[in-house]
């Protein structure tokens, strides 16, 4: 029986010509030889797959060649080459770091150098996998690695080579391989097709390549999976189904669905992806991956950036013209966060469904800019007391019949219009009087001073209006905007209406809890500070708080401009000031060291000191 050569050893590439998609490096590799510009150390990075150790054979195989031909290619005939190409020269040496990796393995690697070519000009080593040397290996290869023998030429190879330390790296000419190219990887497969007498299909070539991921050694790998799947015809169909992966015609149809906002027919595509065996991450994920095509197609200079088959080019070009930049912008945005959730859930296809109808809904009808959402109750004050722009200043007198209680539906929230209208009709009396007295009131008398808030703070009966006993859990966030913006509205900094005890600790309980709500930075220990202890009222409508410590006080500064703002408008009085002390601890102090302990102990007992000052004793 013939022993079988995998694809990736049968055709690996001999010369630099025949290297695949690494034109840059293998040209400069050529060029110095050329010129007999050689350094003594190399050092090829890149991915998996790229070339690293092909082109570090060729170089060695090329430079110690008798008879080079022109274009700087090894002859294959002379008896350097032969040896090469036999795998008996003894003028290249390779090493592999991942199972020689310590001090002893480079040791012995310098001990060779000494020793120059029976064949040749020069000796060449090549360390594969160099990333995996201890750090005490790459110390012993530093010396030789910057003075070698002028007949020895190292090259190194690695895939990572963040791990390689600086002062490797400052000895070597580094060479980054990049991935290859897709259409590089389709037509040297193409090539290897050919070659063997196998019918390949274009779109089968096409997913092989994008399945490799820029490597040449997997895709030589999938091919020659798929021949032993599919024998000599290697068809798209075949390829799909071998290496699971979904029909392009799943993801134009799912894209058609969700652009109409047809969501059952989503739902049901996505079922019978999952119903042949498909999970629903790769379907995600692809998905993603169709719309990012979608989105390269949108502009002429980017589509080349679209990396398909080009009998799948003209589908992509096609749905393209019936998607806006927008849509494409956020269906990808919620592809993303369906991928980074997938791993947490814990009902995958639920969230997948999900995202698909996030989807379909994207172009849904949608409220116009600037149209803003009527709140499901009315309140009072925008019924009754609207104000025009012209009379938001001074607040006309209300008549007889504008005063009858209008009916306010709960809407099966629950709540009770009662309150609300008593306490609305309280205030248009107290809005009427305060008319009646500012209209009567000529312009030059000052206005008359208000008594101190210490009184009207001692005061909690009904003689000025009272705000109604709802608890603050009773008003909803429409009803606390309504209340917000009448209070905007009517208040200027020369107001100075009157307010009693309880209507402030409402409104600073309030106030609190807006703070809390915010979960801004710090508003965590300024509602602590609100809530702990009450403002002490003082003269002249001023406060004072008392707060534990220094990080409150300054966090209370912070906020004190949305604190005055808030009071002064609800409470309609631009004379309001909060004033903010750090609270002195009455309590005596503990005792922590040893030399307070002791003083705490004697003071109960005298005698200790005396002991202490006969016996001399100190405190280390």
């Amino acid at each position: 029986m013939e022993n079988f050569v995998v694809s990736a050893r049968k055709y690996r590439p001999s010369t630099f010509d025949s290297v695949v998609g690494q034109k840059a490096i293998t040209n400069t590799l050529k060029n110095a030889i050329k010129t007999e510009h050689l350094a003594q150390a190399f050092l090829f990075c890149g991915s998996r797959g790229v070339g690293k150790t092909t082109c570090a054979r060729i170089l060695a195989k090329t430079i110690n060649c008798f008879n080079r031909a022109e274009n700087i290619e090894a002859c294959n005939e002379c008896d350097s080459c032969t040896s090469f190409n036999e795998g008996a020269s003894l003028n290249i040496h390779e090493l592999d770091a991942a199972s020689n990796n310590s001090v002893d393995d480079i040791r012995n690697l310098i001990d060779q150098v000494r020793f120059a070519p029976q064949i040749g000009s020069h000796k060449v080593y090549i360390v594969d996998e160099v990333h995996m040397l201890s750090s005490a290996a790459f110390n012993a290869f530093l010396k030789t690695l910057e003075e070698p023998p002028a007949h020895a030429i190292f090259i190194l190879a690695t895939t990572e080579k963040h791990k390689i330390i600086p002062t490797i790296l400052s000895r070597c000419q580094i060479f980054d391989f990049n991935r290859i190219e897709v259409e590089d990887i389709a037509s040297h497969l193409q090539f290897i097709a050919q070659k063997e007498g196998i019918t390949a299909e274009e779109e089968a070539l096409q997913i092989v390549a994008q399945k490799a991921d820029g490597a040449l050694r997997d895709a030589l790998s999938i091919f020659d999976q798929l021949v032993s799947f599919s024998g000599k015809n290697l068809t798209y169909e075949a390829t799909i189904e071998n290496l699971n992966i979904l029909d392009y015609d799943y993801y134009f149809k799912s894209t058609d669905h969700i652009l109409t906002g047809n969501i059952p027919s989503t739902l049901l595509l996505l079922n019978e992806i999952i119903h042949h065996g498909f999970d629903g991450h790769l379907f995600i994920n692809g998905l993603a991956s169709h719309f990012r095509n979608l989105l390269v197609c949108l502009n002429s200079e980017t589509i080349s950036l679209l990396e398909v088959g080009k009998n799948i080019k003209p589908r992509y070009q096609e749905q393209s013209t019936k998607c806006q930049l927008a849509f494409l912008i956020k269906a990808l945005e919620i592809c993303r966060d369906c991928d980074t959730q997938y791993r947490a859930s814990k009902n995958k296809r639920l969230l997948v469904e999900l995202s698909l109808m996030q989807l379909a809904s994207i172009n849904s009808p949608t409220l116009s800019q600037g149209e803003k959402k009527k709140p499901l109750i009315k309140s009072v004050e925008e019924s009754e007391f609207e104000l025009s722009p012209a009379t938001a200043s001074k607040p006309k007198p209300l008549k007889a019949a504008a005063v009858t209680t209008p009916e306010i539906k709960s809407h099966g929230l629950g709540l009770d219009p009662a309150p609300r209208r008593a306490d609305y009709q309280k205030k248009q009396e107290v809005v009427s009087a305060h008319t009646r007295v500012e209209e009567e009131k000529p312009q030059a008398i000052e206005p008359k001073p208000k008594a101190s808030f210490k009184n009207k703070f001692a005061k909690l009966s009904d003689q000025q209006t009272k705000t109604s006993s709802l608890s603050i859990s009773e008003l909803t966030k429409e009803e606390e905007k309504s209340e917000e913006d009448m209070a905007s509205e009517a208040y200027t900094s020369e107001a100075r209406e009157s307010y009693t005890g309880e209507e402030f600790l409402l409104a600073w309980k309030q106030l609190a809890e807006k703070i809390n709500d915010s979960n801004e930075e710090g508003s965590s220990m300024v509602y602590s500070a609100m809530i702990t202890r009450d403002p002490i009222a003082k003269e002249n409508c001023q406060f004072e708080l008392s707060v534990d410590n220094k990080s409150q006080e300054e966090e209370m500064v912070l906020k004190r401009t949305d604190i005055h703002s808030f009071l002064r408008k609800r409470l309609k009085n631009g004379a309001i000031e909060v004033l903010f002390r750090i609270e002195k601890d009455q309590t005596q102090r503990k005792a922590y060291t040893d030399e307070e302990k002791f003083n705490k102990m004697a003071e109960e007992n005298p005698h200790l000191m005396t002991l202490k000052k006969e016996l001399g004793l100190d405190f280390i």
